[in-house]
């Protein structure tokens, strides 16, 4: 992960926590969670480096958690 990408997946779990319920922590578990589960089903068995950044953060979790309503179903 990139600086920039940790920083856009701590402004959201922080966004979603203060317009839904504050679970703390387990916002981020949950952010975190649904961020990588597209490359956790793609992931094969050779080794590979990946570079996630911000832009990558904002294309997976963006709308959602814009969205107040899936980000409190989802997130």
């Amino acid at each position: 992960f990139t600086d920039d990408a940790i920083r856009r997946i701590a402004e959201i779990r922080f966004e979603v926590n203060h317009r839904t319920e504050n679970i703390g922590a387990r916002r981020l578990h949950t952010v975190m969670e649904h961020l990588l589960e597209e490359l956790s089903f793609e992931a094969s068995g050779e080794e590979k480096t990946l570079r996630l950044d911000a832009d990558f953060v904002e294309e997976r979790l963006g709308e959602l958690a814009r969205d107040e309503d899936l980000s409190r179903y989802i997130l």
